[in-house]
């Protein structure tokens, strides 16, 4: 705990990069799946906790998206969505999150029955019953939808237009998602020029299980206002040497243009460990490359990806880069400002975060 014991639990937090799919309580998982008969590797939360976080830890991104078979199975009935939807605002509530944009792919979600537009209005009912549950314990919360399409699917066009038809119910931006590489952002050009005109924020993964053409293409063809993960854009940078005191680098064209532009990374530590993300330069915390491009001046931030699969929360993966990068209170306020000024949110709105968390830190 940085400050002298400051808990990080407490500080003001803004969650950007949060899978719904991936956040959900085990024992939910195992009420859900009893209400609609699905067997389960085991019903006691404990374990099948364990499970998802075994199974995820597995060092590739497609071995790790199989877990969602789980979670997405039991997201496919109006109760279903609205209950995990009111759960995982409560939780990032009390993890301290003041501000959280959460990710799903509506097209997942269609097995029992539900149109586009029905999970849509589900999750966002989910969504204001948790505002309103955790308002009457005296705390608040903003939380934004984005729409997520599937990279290796055809209907990115028709989930921007859903996206689209929503943006004044909860939505606040779109996504492409799923296994990444050998399915590129330019495969969805008439969903990105779609959402370019009708001037709706784009985040898209990139750089994570592919480099730094995805990176490219995301920038480019998706027009991305913020890179999902984007940590492989450390592979465009160069070390030319080093000594006992400081690193000397060169930075390529590309990360140049992440870094010159202020592009926010959505970094995910724990999850970039378990899917391999980072492989290129180690398997411990230690060799993230999240520390080299904070020094570097990129506008690095800090999220979970799925706190299921990786059994975490914001302030644990804050306390972990703390504990490997010997970050204090002024550096844990430098990522929440970062990610308060990358919220796709009105400026007025991005700057009252900002107030939000400068007076939470100055508090601590």
């Amino acid at each position: 705990m940085p400050g002298g014991g400051t808990s990080i639990n407490s500080l003001p937090k803004i969650s950007l990069h949060d899978h719904l799919d991936g956040g959900l309580r085990p024992q939910t998982i195992i009420d859900l799946a009893e209400a609609i008969g699905l067997d389960l590797p085991t019903t006691d939360a404990t374990a099948l906790r364990e499970w998802f976080e075994t199974q995820a830890d597995s060092g590739s991104l497609v071995e790790y998206l199989k877990t969602f078979d789980v979670t997405t199975a039991v997201m496919q009935t109006t109760e279903g969505l609205i209950r995990v939807a009111r759960e995982f605002v409560e939780d990032l509530a009390a993890d301290g999150v003041i501000y959280g944009e959460v990710r799903w792919a509506p097209e997942q979600h269609l097995a029992r029955g539900l149109t586009l537009d029905e999970v849509v209005d589900a999750v966002q009912e989910g969504i204001e019953n948790g505002i309103d549950h955790v308002d009457e314990q005296g705390h608040s919360i903003q939380i934004g939808q984005i729409i997520t399409a599937m990279r290796h699917a055809d209907r990115s066009l028709e989930i921007a237009e859903l996206a689209l038809r929503h943006r004044q119910d909860g939505v606040v931006g779109f996504d492409i998602a799923g296994a990444e590489a050998g399915f590129p952002a330019s495969n969805h050009k008439a969903a990105f020029d779609l959402l370019a005109r009708e001037y709706l924020p784009v985040t898209v993964h990139a750089g994570e299980a592919d480099g730094l053409d995805s990176i490219r293409g995301a920038l480019f063809d998706g027009r991305a206002l913020r890179l999902g993960h984007g940590v492989r854009i450390a592979e465009d940078v160069n070390i030319e040497r080093e000594d006992d005191e400081n690193t000397f680098v060169t930075l390529g064209p590309i990360a140049q243009w992440v870094r010159d532009r202020e592009i926010p990374l959505e970094l995910s530590p724990s999850s970039n460990l378990q899917t391999g993300a980072i492989a290129a330069w180690g398997d411990d915390v230690l060799d993230h490359p999240f520390d080299l491009l904070y020094q570097l001046g990129f506008k690095v931030t800090v999220n979970t990806d799925n706190r299921l699969m990786s059994n975490t929360s914001l302030s644990q993966e804050l306390a972990l880069l703390t504990d490997a990068f010997g970050y204090d209170l002024e550096d844990l306020e430098k990522f929440q400002l970062n990610a308060a000024a990358a919220a796709f949110l009105p400026l007025e709105d991005r700057e009252e975060l900002i107030a939000a968390i400068t007076a939470g830190f100055a508090d601590a």
